[in-house]
């Protein structure tokens, strides 16, 4: 008897050490997704941005050109999780902006579907610890928070967004910031700054677990939403950094991102129709709208220095060697808040919602600050459009791929790569088995994305081939991708809502249409769109549509009452008149 269980032993043990191994050999994953962080905003990708943190990453990973997401952020998120298109996850817009022609139709809640497994739930299953810290918008209610939804460990602010000082709506749609732990309500700290306060938790979750099991770790940053806020000493740095206007700094980015690779050195880019003329203000406008533009780098710096934090302490805890980083953007960048932010209208909206846009205290709490279009267009340079349409300044982000079990050197990629891609990423890069046709007992719609490793490790050139397609719709503006190709289709008021052609690998700032040069590839394309569009079940936007109207008239809706909808709006348009009026 002891005889065969000594020979039971000798053969188990190689069986345990190597399984012993193969956890110890799993990669931990960072998973960092900044809000409306445009192309060319951090160092790597051409900014004048201090991002050493970022920087350092892409200096020893593969930085990826031609990367694309969603324009708006909770449909990028749904497909960063999930793999699945936006039309089949339940998020094909965020929830506040569907028309309610479309509300009725169950992919078009706004609210993450269940036939859809999240990239946390398969890696939980896998024996991964799994964190967020952040901001999620796929869903408030109990069952659907990211608690539920496959990480054990969670900070969630479920909005679109939020002041980044204190705990409070930075809209009027929302009675208050609504932020959770572990599903349940809680109370931000008084010390709060939205960064700081992610990277803190996110610490603190990874340091909670001291097994020898790995962890995931998803931090979906504020930065640089509106309220475009940062600490002075972050401000402080580039307070002369943006004297010259946006143009300037677009054309200087253009010139930067050209330097690094991250664009063809001949390629061109167009000046929007919503950039306003720079020499046509005054000094004090001038001044004030650098103002604005410096914030926003502080804010895009102090999240690098967070994020620095991070590494810092993976270095000092043994864990970075074992780590992966993934970062990205939800989108391009933000240009809500017009070129006359000081008008009497705007002050007298923000004084209603409690906030100010001085300029001595822009950025600080209390303060409400935007980039507006002109400014937007630069941090989105050399690229056209920005967040919300389907030009290429609205769904082309950085992506960074690094970590010592990729590469210890920086490498670029200009292969078309798209946010579904991600889910699929991590898989690979975990060994964690992809779901089949069923999950938990329910069927799940298929994943699309393809995973990026072998591309990350410079073993594939491409994932796509010259046939494959990929197709996108939000909100009316639409595209589909095919090789070096896409067409295109922005609305109103800054697209003229027609299809265009573009070779976006040799053009990313989409300055040669050629639809007319070569029409049967645009009517192929166009054709393999509509079949996109049938079988994604895309439905057509009313013709009135207005995104940012449709979020006020939701917004007064949900919070107010369907009764009270009809009064609110009306007392709104009475006193514009009123105040135009007293002007005049």
């Amino acid at each position: 008897m002891k005889l065969i269980q000594q020979v039971a032993l000798a053969t188990l043990l190689p069986a345990l050490a190597s399984l012993a191994h193969a956890e110890a050999a799993r990669p931990n994953i960072v998973l960092i997704l900044a809000d409306d962080l445009g192309f060319s905003d951090i160092g790597a990708y051409g900014s004048e941005i201090q991002t050493p943190s970022l920087d350092a990453l892409a200096a020893s990973g593969m930085s990826f050109t031609n990367y694309h997401t969603a324009a708006s952020c909770a449909p990028t998120r749904a497909m960063l999780l999930t793999g699945v298109d936006s039309h089949k996850n339940g998020v094909p817009n965020i929830p506040e902006s569907i028309p309610p022609e479309h509300q009725s139709h169950e992919n078009y809640r706004g609210v993450l579907s269940r036939n859809v497994v999240t990239v946390a739930s398969l890696l939980q299953d896998a024996g991964y610890h799994t964190y967020m810290a952040g901001k999620w918008h796929l869903g408030k209610a109990p069952d659907e928070l990211p608690y539920r939804r496959g990480f054990s460990r969670t900070i969630t602010m479920a909005d679109t967004g939020a002041d980044n000082w204190e705990q409070k709506p930075y809209i009027p749609i929302y009675k208050k910031a609504n932020w959770f732990a572990d599903g349940e309500e809680t109370t931000l700290p008084n010390d709060f700054y939205s960064s700081e306060f992610l990277v803190n938790k996110t610490i603190e979750f990874i340091d909670s677990n001291s097994d020898s099991q790995p962890f995931f770790a998803y931090i979906p940053f504020q930065a640089v939403h509106i309220p475009v806020q940062a600490p002075q000493e972050f401000t402080a740095k580039y307070i002369n950094t943006y004297n010259d206007g946006w143009n300037a700094l677009r054309e200087q980015r253009q010139k930067r991102s050209k330097e690094l690779g991250i664009i063809p050195a001949d390629s061109e880019m167009q000046t929007m129709s919503s950039t306003h003329d720079w020499d046509s203000l005054s000094d004090d406008e001038k001044r004030f709208h650098a103002k604005r533009m410096a914030v926003y780098a502080g804010m895009v710096d102090a999240m690098d220095h967070h994020i620095g934090r991070l590494v810092d302490h993976l270095k000092a805890t043994g864990r970075y060697d074992n780590t992966i980083f993934i970062f990205s953007s939800d989108n391009g960048s933000e240009a809500t808040g017009g070129d006359n932010p000081r008008s009497l209208l705007s002050r007298l909206g923000l004084k209603m919602q409690g906030y100010r846009n001085d300029y001595e205290t822009l950025g600080t709490k209390g303060s409400f600050n935007t980039i507006g279009p002109s400014y937007a267009s630069a941090a989105a340079s050399p690229l056209a459009f920005y967040k919300f349409y389907a030009g290429e300044g609205g769904m082309r982000v950085p992506l960074i791929i690094a970590g010592k079990p990729i590469s210890d050197k920086a490498k670029l990629s200009n292969a078309f790569t798209f946010v579904t891609d991600i889910t699929p990423t991590i898989l690979e890069l975990t060994s964690t088995p992809a779901p089949t046709e069923f999950y938990g007992g329910r069927r799940i719609a298929p994943m699309i994305g393809r995973s990026l490793a072998a591309l990350s490790r410079e073993q594939v050139a491409q994932v796509y081939t010259e046939t494959d397609y990929i197709g996108y719709e939000l909100g009316g503006n639409a595209a589909l991708f095919q090789g070096p190709y896409k067409i295109v289709k922005n609305r109103g008021p800054v697209g003229d809502s027609e299809w265009h052609l573009f070779n976006i690998a040799d053009d990313p700032g989409e300055t040669k249409d050629l639809r007319e040069a070569m029409p049967d590839k645009m009517t192929n394309m166009l054709e393999h769109y509509h079949q996109y569009a049938t079988e994604n079940g895309v439905l057509e936007v009313p013709a009135n549509f207005n995104g940012t109207v449709q979020v006020a008239i939701n917004g007064i809706r949900d919070r107010f009452g369907k009764q009270l909808l009809v009064l609110l709006l009306t007392s709104i348009i009475c006193s514009v008149f009123y105040i135009f009026y007293q002007r005049k």
